[in-house]
């Protein structure tokens, strides 16, 4: 993945952007690789270096990037010990994909599929049925689950190739359409704490023959929201996530490879109006707009109609050196929501596509008070967003 040039005279072009792995290394291709690997028809193994193995299990830690996790050795000493190659295994990064946030991410891992096939293209995206601006990790205002993504979940081509399929994650996460259209198959187990995830993984694992199983924890991405990536709190975090990937690590049943991956990660930005610009006060990038979507770090900008090429001007005008400023078709040329875009995900994504290169934000603060007042943020191609661990031990 090449990294961004960060000085740049004249607004970016579109085609400097980092572009995600898709299809050689990007969570998308972690799923199918391992289903491949076990023999799960219409999967294929992209990952070329991952090893098959007949019991797999994915545990995801939400908001731990590749570059924050290399930067805290001492808080994670078991991770980090997994980094290279002395347990026999693979330490590498994947990329994330466009936008690096949960939403979309999950449903890429879940799926298999790029953004703009799944259709989960951003935080939040117009749905062009109702006019409306949909949270896609929230799931409002209320849409149709399957339609929105029809696709099969890996999960569920597992199962029905008979493979035992289990996600063990929060009871909270059973009935949500996001986990019946990204993360179902086979059966869920809702458990609270992070130890009973893990011992009841392992359970999983042993479970079949042929297993693939996915567990989930979240308390990483909510310090790093709340305090920043390099506060105690997230420390904290980050020193109670490693012990827990050692407990499940230490219980792996045999001719099992368990991969430590996550969603995204994450870039404090600073509380001053230089980094964090203001849509709802800045009536240049207000002109035209409609509809504001996505999160700060990786806008969807829906213009009025007849409006598309003045907005898209205006937006390059003021932050194309922060920002790489995009329209929707050349968004979809550069790849940045992967190879294809399925029609019925086309108009989901902006008239204008905003990506931050550098450590800014576009809040809207009567809008999205919540997430405006966010410490650490994440959504664009930065290497500190996009690069994600994937991390293995086998038995």
């Amino acid at each position: 993945m090449a990294l961004p040039v960060w000085d740049h005279p004249e607004p970016l072009a579109v085609d400097s952007a980092p572009r995600p792995e898709y299809g050689t290394g990007s969570l998308a291709d972690l799923l199918p690789t391992l289903a491949a690997g076990m023999g799960v028809s219409g999967t294929t193994a992209a990952i070329e270096e991952l090893t098959p193995a007949d019991r797999a299990c994915v545990f995801l830690i939400d908001g731990l990037g590749w570059e924050q996790l290399r930067a805290h050795p001492q808080d994670a000493p078991y991770l980090h010990s997994l980094l290279g190659s002395s347990r026999g295994g693979t330490g590498r990064p994947l990329t994330a994909g466009y936008p690096a946030t949960t939403a979309t991410s999950l449903a890429s891992v879940g799926t298999g599929l790029p953004p703009g096939a799944h259709g989960l293209p951003g935080y939040t995206v117009r749905n062009p049925a109702t006019g409306e601006l949909m949270n896609q990790l929230r799931w409002q205002p209320w849409t149709s689950p399957r339609p929105w993504q029809p696709y099969p979940t890996v999960f569920q081509l597992a199962h029905d190739a008979g493979v035992h399929t289990a996600q063990v994650t929060s009871p909270a996460f059973e009935n949500t359409p996001l986990t019946k259209i990204a993360l179902s198959g086979g059966t869920f187990h809702g458990r609270l704490s992070g130890e009973e995830r893990m011992d009841l993984a392992a359970e999983q694992l042993a479970a079949g023959d042929r297993s693939l199983v996915y567990t989930y924890y979240s308390e990483v991405d909510g310090a790093g929201h709340r305090f920043g990536v390099d506060s105690d709190t997230w420390r904290g975090q980050l020193a109670h996530v490693d012990r827990l990937v050692q407990r499940l690590a230490e219980q792996l049943p045999p001719r099992s490879a368990l991969y430590v991956t996550a969603d995204h990660g994450m870039i404090d930005v600073p509380f001053d109006e230089q980094h964090r610009i203001d849509f709802d006060e800045d009536w240049e990038l207000r002109a035209g707009v409609a509809l504001l979507g996505g999160e700060g770090r990786a806008r969807h900008v829906y213009a009025l109609p007849g409006a598309e090429n003045d907005v898209l001007v205006c937006w390059r005008e003021v932050l194309g050196e922060q920002f790489w400023v995009a329209s929707r078709d050349e968004a979809i040329e550069a790849g940045w929501f992967g190879p294809r875009v399925d029609a019925r995900v086309r108009d989901r994504i902006g008239d204008v596509v905003a990506a931050a290169c550098d450590d800014v934000l576009i809040i809207a603060s009567e809008r999205e008070p919540k997430e405006s007042a966010m410490v650490g943020n994440h959504g664009s191609m930065t290497p500190a967003e996009q690069l994600v661990p994937l991390l293995e031990v086998r038995s």
